[in-house]
């Protein structure tokens, strides 16, 4: 174990880029020399933690499947010491992560879990312009080179105004406050005792640093040091469904919408948690810390709710000792243009949208799928049986979710209102390590 050295860190990990507009090209390496020559130009102009980017005009980031790391013909034996899930990769793992029917790898976009995909090349810019620019120059190398393809289409990423995702919700400010992040611990870190918060060990999100059973992931494998696991998703949101359904349970009262929709989500568009403001829509304490030992059944955020499943701080007791193993950092953006208010259902599928999902962990079994699995898709941690996240699980005409209340209310059936098109498990290597991969 060391201390973090900024410099070895890629960017966009412990704080995210402010840039709004992301590319994100997946290329595939078909000659080894190639994509090791590549990957040397590459780490030249990798951004990194030291010196936080928030003036630059663009930002560029590496990633690569665990098909990438064979494609470059690494040793077996550190081939091997990569964990099980990223090995096995999104695809073989579906159906733990409810990606099933209409979800299924099957029909996932060209390129995306069937092995093609090596190396993911990931893009910021402040404008637009900026963004395209920079991913077309990263198009014309590949294409100029015999050893190296482009996988499928680049995906494009923008935020929509005021920060919110497509079903119209403030979206992004509750992260984890890990060590080095410069978040404020309450209500993000581990709660201790006498209402005292500290930050999350390192070791949780970066490898070769102490997590919080006090193990250092990684500690032998140098290629490893430094360096984090991505866990890369398409999810198409069915906007229009969404709005018609909400219009149903809520009837003619714009309010009730309002309230419905809060309900499902576990917060108010604006972003303050209904543990704040149970009736009222409001701003105030927006991403500010808190937990769910004031309501312990539900009346103020439901049990199911989605970010009380996705983060259930201290409630599933033992403050957050049940939950701090975990976390994940989120650094999504959404794609496809915004659906106006009032818009038709024609006109809400003449484009798609949805949000490329984007997480950092230490370990993604532990971490994204933990959440995935047992959290989102299952009701038992929360004493609510069979019940699903009604805002991600597939449709069950049998689903339902609980609201809490006297009497509680059951909202069903259970549709689907997100789709993934695709994804991939990633490995992000600290800069020593990407020299490395490259036979620097």
């Amino acid at each position: 174990m060391s201390r973090l050295d900024p410099a070895d860190l890629q960017g966009n990990i412990l704080r995210g880029y402010p840039q709004p507009h992301a590319a994100y090209l997946f290329v595939g390496v078909d000659d080894a020399g190639a994509g090791r020559a590549w990957l040397g130009e590459l780490v030249r102009e990798v951004t990194r933690e030291s010196g936080f980017p928030s003036g630059l005009a663009s930002t560029l980031n590496v990633a690569l499947t665990y098909k990438g790391l064979a494609a470059l013909q690494l040793d077996q034996a550190k081939l091997d010491a990569f964990p099980e899930d990223f090995r096995y990769g999104m695809a073989a793992r579906c159906h733990e992560l409810g990606d099933v029917g209409p979800s299924a790898p099957s029909k996932w976009e060209d390129g995306l879990g069937r092995g093609e995909a090596h190396v993911l090349v990931t893009l910021y810019g402040a404008e637009k312009g900026v963004r395209d620019q920079r991913l077309r120059e990263c198009e014309t190398r590949v294409r100029e080179d015999r050893g190296l393809r482009i996988v499928g289409n680049p995906h494009r990423a923008d935020l929509l105004p005021k920060a919110r995702e497509h079903f119209g919700f403030a979206d992004g400010f509750s992260q984890p406050a890990v060590v080095g992040s410069d978040r404020p611990a309450h209500g993000a870190g581990v709660q201790q005792r006498f209402r005292r918060w500290r930050h999350l060990r390192l070791g949780e999100f970066v490898l070769g640093h102490r997590d919080e059973d006090g193990v250092v992931p990684g500690r032998d494998v140098a290629l490893l040091h430094n360096g984090t696991f991505m866990v890369w998703r398409k999810l198409a949101q069915d906007v229009p469904l969404f709005r018609r359904w909400m219009t149903e349970l809520a009837g003619d009262d714009p309010h009730e919408f309002e309230r419905v929709a809060a309900k499902v989500v576990g917060r108010w568009r604006q972003g303050a948690s209904l543990v704040r403001s149970p009736d009222l829509p409001t701003e105030a304490g927006r991403g500010k810390g808190f937990t769910y030992s004031k309501d312990p059944d539900g009346l103020r955020c439901p049990l199911g709710a989605h970010v009380r499943r996705a983060n259930p701080r201290d409630a599933l007791g033992w403050r957050t000792e049940r939950t701090k193993r975990h976390r994940i950092i989120r650094r999504g953006l959404p794609y496809g243009p915004r659906l106006a208010e009032g818009a038709s259902d024609v006109e809400g599928k003449r484009h798609e949208r949805g949000l490329i999902f984007v997480c950092l962990n230490a370990s993604i079994a532990r971490q994204f799928e933990l959440i995935q699995s047992h959290w989102l898709l299952d009701g038992d941690a929360f004493g609510l049986g069979r019940d699903q996240d009604l805002l991600v699980a597939p449709a069950d005409p049998e689903g339902k979710m609980t609201v809490q209340g006297r009497p509680p209310r059951f909202l069903a059936p259970q549709e689907q209102l997100v789709t993934t098109r695709g994804g991939e498990y990633l490995f992000v290597p600290g800069i020593a390590a990407l020299r490395a991969l490259a036979g620097d």
